[in-house]
């Protein structure tokens, strides 16, 4: 794995050349002509796909509208409901509404199937596609029925990645589907574009898990890609099955990029017509000189069976490294443990070496990323004539769809599997997010799926619960199931790798699947489950903030698993006020009661009463023995007497605001979810400070809901966990475009004056800001308009 220190031209698709002084006489030499660096950045299948989608006019501030988009049942409910609360009408483009989150309703009584009901009346109602629980994962059915080369789609999971088959596909928060659904666009700069260059071939037991892992160890903690979209190109990819090369696409969204893009062949032509879409292929490769800003050269024959410990994908190792060196990488996993917990929790995986190896307890194949079809008939070629064992070592396996869940029945390939000792269940994206087989307490879990942060695996923190996930490709998953639970790489096991041809049956899903798009019935009722509720009303932001600091986060990286758990809370995602009770539940359990009373103040000023009076009588505290009323006096009193002309503006909810933030180091990796910012943002939440953002995601989620995604530089904080800090003239400063935001630290009878920036912001973003939220935003255009 090489990654360049420049950026490079790539010469008729095959040969890389570094931009460096020596670059523009190979070239003339290769080529016969002088390089320009600009028209080579629009030689790249992205610039061209991005130009194409772009309705700005301008290719470096752009304005894209998508081709369809895909929600899932963890999403759908709450993005229609804004786009409802906005002025929906119809569903403008083809839209898909999964169910394979909430596919067990089992938790909560009736609300998952309330909101799965939710579903199918929008998609009458508004023109939609309807996949009914079981039948498909989210990726998968998108993959199947929905990608063509050369199209655009937006996903409401950060997982939307359908690259390998020629179509550029994002993972982003419910706002931007919003946008979309009512005709708005999705506004970014052209993103950088990095060339992954692909040469060499896998050895026989090596899947794309193992090459994806590989890529992410490489790039994650540089940035290298962030932000940025990931083009495949060069020889290997013509090396690999389209399966394989879907099994590394997935993946590409753990390294923090923001799409991807893989040259065509016949291999993703033959894809589209063994799916029954001929129609959706055209072979697409990068100009015979096209220029990238980064490459990752990737030589696939010295890719090896790789393990990402817990607790991240990028906590890479070879197996076989893990193997030799057991103690020291438990030891570090034990290490970075205590950054993720905080120190509250004992944790130990000592005891899961045994005779010098490491025995496993659970594996997992599943989901987007290792239901595919290749995937688990090489794990039933492993499997095969070998048992699992009948002690602590269990096995499950999740096909992507129904129609390979079909053709592995039909082939018998879960005879093999089950036969083994694996349970084979329906498809449900449950064990990537903690929803489904929860191993025990202290238990080891090895899956291919597509991450393994804390509380992904089902266990709970604050009640002494701890599992641990590390992420393999399932031909390694299987070898470790033939080995009845001790670690081993696939490459240790004597296979013939049988690869059968795949067929799909369609009629499966035109024998299930509710397709209703252009065929809207503006007449038909959205049927509302108890557990489905409206957005409560959110202000706009005033001239003035006074925020409250309500929990200090020091991680290297906040993951949005650990701002609003996964697992059984996804069950009231349709429900703003139920699920905001879990936020960061798991990481800071204090701060759900801590912004409720600092929310208290906000609603006494837009109710006209005294805030005092009314933190006084809800017999609030501060995070010392003071009473909060007091704290907020004293604070507003020296306000007062430090800057005079705002005196005027405290019983004015439009001239002044009280809130609260967090601040985390670099929050946001992980899930496009936006209830990591909107549950904050109900609670009161009106700003995040941070030294950055891991994620685009993320941070666009802050805009949409009105929070201010503040950045302040690195070093030791100014301020601290429970201190006031108010932002003078914040509403002028957000929309005269201020480099610079001023604020002040209040407490001990003194202010201390800071600086923080907002970073980049598009107009419409400011306009939304300030508006208080998208769906504010968009109800005042709505009324402009009519």
């Amino acid at each position: 794995m090489e990654l360049s220190e420049k950026g490079v031209y790539l010469v008729n698709g095959t040969d890389i050349v570094p931009d460096t002084e020596e670059a523009s006489a190979r070239i003339r030499q290769m080529t016969g002509k002088e390089p320009d660096r600009q028209q080579a950045r629009r030689e790249t299948m992205a610039w061209s796909i991005l130009h194409s989608h772009n309705l700005s006019g301008d290719d470096e501030k752009l304005q894209i509208r998508f081709d369809k988009m895909a929600s899932h049942d963890i999403t759908y409910v709450g993005i229609i409901q804004t786009a409802r609360a906005s002025g929906l009408e119809q569903f403008p483009i083809p839209y898909v509404l999964t169910n394979c989150h909430n596919s067990l309703c089992a938790v909560g009584g009736t609300i998952n199937e309330d909101d799965h009901m939710f579903g199918l009346s929008a998609a009458k109602k508004y023109g939609g596609i309807y996949v009914p629980p079981h039948q498909a994962v989210i990726h998968q059915f998108a993959r199947e029925m929905l990608a063509e080369c050369g199209a655009m789609i937006l996903g409401s999971d950060s997982h939307t990645r359908y690259g390998a088959l020629g179509t550029m596909a994002m993972g982003e928060g419910g706002g931007e589907l919003v946008k979309q659904l009512l005709s708005q666009t999705y506004d970014i700069d052209m993103p950088g574009v990095v060339a992954v260059y692909l040469e060499g071939e896998p050895a026989a037991g090596v899947g794309p898990q193992d090459v994806a892992l590989a890529i992410i160890g490489a790039v994650f903690d540089k940035g290298y890609v962030k932000n940025k979209v990931m083009e495949f190109v060069g020889p290997g990819i013509g090396r690999l099955s389209e399966d394989f090369r879907i099994g590394v696409d997935v993946m590409t969204t753990e390294t923090t990029c923001l799409s991807s893009i893989w040259r065509t062949d016949e291999k993703t032509k033959n894809f589209y017509e063994i799916h029954g879409r001929r129609s959706a292929y055209r072979e697409m490769n990068p100009g015979s000189l096209a220029y990238y800003d980064g490459c990752i050269r990737v030589n696939l024959s010295k890719i090896r069976p790789m393990i990402a410990m817990p607790f991240h994908p990028s906590n890479v190792y070879a197996i076989e490294d893990v193997q030799k060196n057991l103690k020291d990488v438990l030891h570090d996993v034990e290490e970075r443990a205590k950054v993720s917990f905080g120190g509250k929790i004992s944790y130990s995986l000592q005891d899961k070496i045994v005779d010098g190896k490491l025995y496993v307890d659970q594996g997992i194949i599943a989901g987007c990323a290792g239901g595919g079809f290749e995937n688990i008939c090489a794990a039933a070629d492993i499997l095969r004539g070998h048992s699992i064992g009948n002690d602590e070592f269990t096995m499950s396996v999740y096909p992507a769809s129904m129609p390979i869940y079909m053709e592995l029945v039909k082939d018998g390939r879960f005879a093999d599997l089950i036969e083994a000792g694996c349970v084979v269940k329906t498809a449900f994206c449950g064990p990537c997010f903690g929803a489904g087989d929860t191993p025990a307490n202290g238990a080891f879990s090895i899956r291919h799926s597509t991450r393994n942060f804390p509380n992904r695996e089902g266990s709970k923190v604050q009640n002494g619960q701890i599992a641990s996930v590390a992420l393999m490709d399932a031909r390694s998953i299987a070898a470790t199931a033939a080995n009845k639970g001790f670690l081993t790489a696939a490459t240790e096991m004597d296979v013939k790798y049988s690869e059968p041809e795949y067929h799909f049956d369609k009629a499966i899903y035109e024998n299930r699947v509710f397709n209703a798009w252009g065929k809207a019935e503006p007449e038909k009722e959205l049927v509302f489950g108890p557990n489905i509720k409206d957005w409560p009303a959110m202000s706009p932001l005033p001239e003035n903030l006074l925020l409250r600091v309500v929990s200090e986060i020091h991680d290297p990286v906040t993951t949005t698993d650990e701002l609003i758990p996964s697992g059984e809370t996804s069950s009231y995602r349709s429900n703003p006020l139920g699920l905001a009770e879990f936020t960061l539940s798991r990481k800071d359990p204090a701060y759900v009661p801590r912004a409720k009373q600092v929310q208290l103040v906000q609603k006494a000023i837009e109710s006209g009463e005294d805030p005092a009076s009314a933190l006084s009588a809800a017999e609030t505290q501060d995070a010392g023995s003071k009473p909060l009323a007091d704290s907020y006096q004293d604070t507003v009193s020296l306000i007062a007497e430090k800057l005079p002309g705002v005196v005027e503006s405290f019983k004015d909810p439009k001239a002044f605001g009280v809130g609260s933030t967090i601040f985390a180091v670099k929050p946001g990796d992980g899930s496009a979810r936006e209830q990591a910012a909107s549950c904050q943002k109900v609670l009161g939440g009106w700003a995040n400070i941070a030294f950055s953002y891991a994620t685009k995601r993320y941070r666009s989620n802050l805009i949409n809901w009105g929070m201010l995604p503040l950045v302040i530089g690195e070093g030791d904080l100014p301020f601290a966990n429970g201190d006031w800090v108010f932002l003078p003239d914040i509403r002028a400063a957000v929309a005269e475009k201020r480099d610079r935001i001023m604020g002040f630290v209040v407490k001990n009878g003194a202010m201390k004056e800071f600086y923080m920036t907002l970073g980049e912001l598009t107009d419409h973003e400011r306009e939304i800001i300030m508006d208080g939220c998208l769906i504010n935003y968009n109800r005042k255009l709505h009324e402009r308009q009519a």
